[in-house]
């Protein structure tokens, strides 16, 4: 396989990782409006809404290198009707996708513009990650009903 390939490879694997997150955090913002958590579903739309910006992003470079696009069968994703769930969920993914991003970045380091795109990518995940992990200690610490209140004044605030 050349390297071209190789690269045009790693990015649709990257595009088609991003599509399921795009749909997960719809979906997951559905549930939460549904229980009148409007605040926490606008939160999901606008992740969903980001994660298409990544995703649109590393589509056109597949298109810059001469790459044709798919779309690909996305794995699964479990919606969660209980927050602290969908929170410990979501820090595995992000743990997870931010573990074999980081493998890929020598693949990436042929093609500066992907390398760059990819580092940033990385650095917003990771403070994704950070706001969930902080979520989770706080829930720990005040509980999930005060963490409710707490989200949904701070939106009201917004």
């Amino acid at each position: 396989m050349n390297n071209r390939t190789e690269l045009i490879d790693a990015l649709q694997m990257i595009v088609t990782g991003l599509q399921g997150q795009v749909n997960a955090h719809r979906m997951q913002g559905l549930v939460f409006g549904a229980k009148g958590l409007t605040a926490l579903a606008e939160q999901y739309e606008a992740h969903a809404e980001e994660k298409l910006g990544w995703m649109k992003k590393f589509a056109n470079r597949i298109l810059d290198l001469g790459g044709e696009l798919k779309i690909e069968a996305t794995p699964a994703v479990d919606v969660h009707d209980d927050i602290v769930e969908h929170l410990k969920a979501e820090k595995r993914t992000s743990e997870e996708g931010i573990a074999q991003v980081t493998g890929l970045l020598p693949v990436f380091a042929q093609d500066l513009v992907a390398h760059e795109d990819m580092k940033a990518y990385l650095i917003d995940e990771d403070g994704d990650l950070q706001e969930t992990n902080q979520n989770l200690e706080l829930i720990e610490l005040i509980g999930v009903q005060n963490w409710l209140v707490q989200k949904l004044a701070g939106a009201a605030q917004a």
